[in-house]
């Protein structure tokens, strides 16, 4: 019986019934959410879920986390999913579409975790559409996807261990992303013949009093792009009424004996430059990225659910697991007319393997 709540619905993209999602076993559908103060005044607090789905491997997994005083708490869950892709619940990680396109809600009850949240979002602006990413390792797709990018405002609370703190006036990113990535247990059969792994991520988006900054980079190991766009975005606007900046490169100053960023700084040509100062770093292993136990559509079973905690600074940053981050940022914005403007973002990294403009030139090798 392959017929869901999903198919009273007018949202099919293929002849088959919305269970089935084409023929590729990668295929996911997933949620994004990050959160901070708008301002650097002193509250550290850094909140993030994640939910995905993998129709074809019948598995649906969340996490929810929450960074504070230098601390990481990540909560994990994972279950069948049942073929049912619209019951946006796996154990106590819940998501309402409240508004589709601009306000969802996500609740979290976990007592026998010591963690709880109630959390509206609402975007400043509708949602920009990333240039598709398509990608492919000799004649195998590793990438195919589409993702929704939307900066906006929340409200609620969050709760670890009987202590809640109000997010109220909060902002950050939400996205959503869907498509063809490597998801589940590995692939037994490598490529013919190998190939060293090579990926180059960065992504800031960046919110401001009266607009949104978003910046994005794929490169290959010679640090050319194959995926870039850097885009200003007024609240209330869409893409479509202020376009993408003609050109955009970022410089990055490595923290030395790391892949991380001590700085960096976006260059939009004409159209001016942003700072970025890295604060605090997530490690984004806590929603389930290259995470040893909680990769994402792994299979734990009917229902798992398991809480995670670290202290930030005990991590080695060396190990291949823990390149993954999102680094809270203060950030500066000056335009082509030298207006600046100062605002808070994200500056996520991924380096694996080389790249020749930031001197990377093995799978691991260290900045300096």
């Amino acid at each position: 019986m392959a017929l869901t709540w999903g198919d009273d619905y007018p949202i099919h993209q293929t002849p088959e019934p919305v269970a089935y999602a084409g023929t590729d076993r990668n295929f996911y559908d997933r949620y994004f959410f990050n959160g901070y103060a708008a301002q650097g005044d002193g509250n550290d607090l850094f909140f993030a879920a994640a939910f995905g789905v993998y129709p074809h491997l019948n598995i649906a997994d969340a996490a929810f986390c929450v960074m504070k005083d230098g601390k990481q708490v990540n909560l994990h869950a994972s279950r069948w999913l049942k073929m049912e892709r619209m019951d946006l619940t796996v154990g106590p990680i819940t998501i309402d579409v409240l508004e589709p396109l601009r306000r969802l809600k996500l609740t979290v009850t976990a007592p026998e975790q010591g963690i709880a949240a109630e959390i509206v979002f609402e975007g400043r602006s509708f949602p920009i559409e990333e240039p598709r990413f398509v990608r492919r390792n000799g004649p195998r797709t590793l990438l195919d996807y589409t993702r929704l990018t939307q900066n906006g405002r929340y409200s609620g609370w969050v709760e670890v261990d009987g202590a809640r703190t109000s997010v109220d006036g909060f902002v950050g990113t939400r996205d959503r992303s869907w498509g063809v990535r490597p998801v589940g247990a590995r692939d037994p059969q490598e490529l013919a013949p190998p190939a060293l792994p090579q990926f180059f991520w960065l992504w800031a988006p960046c919110n401001f009093d009266e607009g949104s900054l978003f910046f994005h980079t794929n490169d290959d190991e010679l640090g050319r792009a194959w995926n870039r766009r850097a885009l200003w975005l007024e609240d209330g606007g869409r893409e479509n009424d202020f376009g993408g900046f003609a050109q955009s490169s970022c410089a990055i100053d490595w923290k030395s004996g790391t892949r991380h960023a001590a700085a960096a700084t976006l260059d939009l040509g004409a159209d001016g430059t942003m700072t970025i100062e890295p604060k605090t770093e997530f490690f984004m292993l806590g929603l389930g990225y290259n995470h040893p136990v909680w990769g994402h559509g792994l299979n734990h079973g009917e229902l798992k659910v398991e809480r995670e905690d670290f202290v930030t600074a005990d991590m080695d940053r060396k190990m291949p697991h823990l390149l993954h981050v999102q680094a809270l940022s203060d950030v500066t914005y000056v335009d082509g007319a030298g207006r600046s403007r100062k605002g808070r973002g994200v500056f996520e990294q991924l380096a694996i393997g080389p790249h020749a403009t930031s001197g990377f030139a093995s799978i691991l090798d260290m900045a300096p």
